[in-house]
């Protein structure tokens, strides 16, 4: 319109507003903005999961190493002359004169024959694998409250990994076995968190209906891990050659597939770092070929919807300006809601732990090739993975945790009550490998479950008390493992069927929203009771 035109009364469009209204704007949930915009597992999810994944095969590495590392070695007599005692007919090497005998594979094929751990030092055994199994419990919680905090999810792994790397190159370099009992402790701290934020970081871009299925195929990495440790070990027959072997990985990790990881969303939102998670949910739009429109802006779940006066001066004050929220262990047993799941959880996950590393570990009892029945372990695993992915969102969490207890129990009992010689020690593998199939399938399933029990604030801290928990049953395991005979299948029995008794009181989680927020998660509670 001409300038002087607006002079005549007659062309002004009385109906136009003189400041223009504001773009509507809304605000979503990390969930909802996945499900309406961003795609719930797309290309995005597909890569970032597979290459954090990657870090549980590392900590299949650094934890069943001690498999074969502190294995006792085949060995044989020699001509010991008259009263040595040694005869084709001996069973074991205490009691025979010394030099009567000897280890077919040398002594550094394993610590056991280096250090003499036998006999009256077999107990060493069993002490350093509890030590690492220590050092994981602490790391556990050191590197929980970490990757809740400053470092976030990323960061922590790559101090994981980083630690990890350095230690267990170290271990091979151990002088004696208080040395390598020290080496192995941290090794064990930094092993802790590996598998904690690996997980949590793989599985918080994903959308709801995936998360579940995604979460549930992690474990396949940790079972293909300990797979190709049986490979590793079978060409790296020293026990220090082996160390520096299954740590090298852990250098290509970080230098090949470390950069490549992106922080999680949800703890850039909960940290008060909009820009950061707005600025992520957009390349996973984009890689996934979606439109996140201008409009949308994200939220924790109790603010999510919220007024458009909060939502508009969220945009103008350039989505930085609100407080981090953080959270603690107090805070999880100070609320009514989440007290009891911790609780629970940590007693399933300690019971859980009992019995998946004590079969893991009492390969070295059942008097078959270790190398064979350790494979053969890790691929009874990986159906158990198949079978619980696909039922998982059709039977629900609760009902897949008592089975795969209850499964894993049974065939445990069974096993106790196999003689140890002859075909029965078939049987008895035969029952370890189920027993470890049904447990396997618990393990993976119950990381799901914890992730979904508790809100992003505080959600690495539970889980890593409960990794905690499950790292008090693996040091007791190794105790329990050295008793051989048919003790150990009795115990991992018992254990088994205590653990599906208790997750009958776990409340169900499938299809139920994954809360940010104490507040957020305590106001959904109370409205399904409503």
């Amino acid at each position: 319109m001409p300038l002087t035109s607006l002079s005549d009364p007659a062309d002004w469009d009385l109906q136009s507003p003189l400041i223009p209204p504001a773009k509507k704007l809304e605000t979503l949930c990390i969930d909802d903005m996945l499900q309406k915009h961003c795609g719930e597992f797309g290309f995005w999810q597909l890569r970032h999961f597979v290459l954090t994944s990657l870090a549980w095969s590392l900590e299949a590495f650094h934890t069943m190493v001690m498999i074969f590392a502190d294995r006792e070695p085949a060995w044989r007599c020699l001509d010991g002359g008259p009263g040595s005692g040694c005869s084709s007919a001996s069973r074991s090497v205490c009691g025979l004169v010394p030099g009567s005998w000897e280890w077919i594979d040398g002594p550094r094929s394993s610590t056991v024959a280096e250090w003499g751990l036998i006999c009256g030092e077999k107990y060493k055994v069993g002490l350093v694998q509890a030590l690492f199994f220590f050092g994981c419990m602490v790391g556990a919680g050191i590197f929980g409250h970490l990757s809740d905090s400053f470092l976030g999810r990323k960061g922590s792994l790559t101090v994981v990994c980083l630690l990890n790397a350095i230690f267990g190159c170290l271990t091979a370099l151990s002088p004696d076995f208080w040395t390598y009992s020290l080496f192995r402790f941290l090794t064990g701290l930094s092993t802790g968190g590996v598998g904690l934020c690996a997980f949590v970081l793989a599985t918080e871009p994903v959308g709801p209906t995936k998360r579940g299925a995604a979460g549930m195929s992690t474990f396949y990495f940790f079972s293909s891990g300990i797979a190709t440790l049986s490979g590793i070990a079978y060409i790296f027959q020293s026990w220090r050659s082996l160390y520096v072997a299954s740590s090298l990985p852990s250098i290509i990790f970080l230098l090949v597939v470390i950069p490549f990881l992106s922080e999680s969303p949800r703890w850039f939102l909960v940290r008060g770092k909009i820009n950061h998670a707005m600025k992520i949910m957009r390349n996973i739009a984009k890689s996934n070929g979606k439109h996140l429109p201008e409009g949308v802006i994200l939220a924790l779940d109790e603010e999510a919807n919220g007024s458009q006066n909060e939502a508009q001066n969220q945009h103008k004050t350039g989505m930085e300006t609100k407080e981090p929220i953080t959270g603690s262990l107090i805070d999880v047993i100070r609320s009514p809601v989440t007290r009891i799941r911790l609780f629970l959880a940590v007693a399933i996950n300690f019971l859980c732990s009992v019995v998946y590393y004590g079969l893991s570990l009492n390969v070295v009892n059942l008097g078959t090739n270790l190398y064979l029945n350790v494979f053969l372990n890790s691929l009874g695993e990986m159906p158990a993975f198949t079978l619980t992915a696909l039922l998982l969102d059709r039977f629900g969490r609760k009902p897949l945790a008592i089975g795969t207890l209850w499964f894993s129990g049974f065939f445990c009992v069974i096993g106790s009550l196999v003689r140890s010689y002859g075909i029965w020690k078939i049987v008895r593998m035969v029952c370890g490998i189920l027993g470890i199939f049904g447990m396997a399938g618990t393990y993976n399933l119950l990381f799901v479950y914890t992730v979904e029990l508790f809100p992003t604030v505080v959600r690495n801290a539970a889980l890593g008390c409960t990794i905690q928990a499950a790292q008090m049953g693996a040091i007791l395991t190794p105790f329990v493992v050295v008793m051989g005979g048919g003790l150990p299948f009795v115990v991992f029995g018992i254990c088994g069927i205590v653990g599906g008794l208790l997750a009958f009181y776990l409340p169900e989680t499938l299809n139920q929203p994954l809360y940010d927020t104490l507040a957020g998660m305590e106001d959904g509670v109370n409205a399904l009771i409503k």
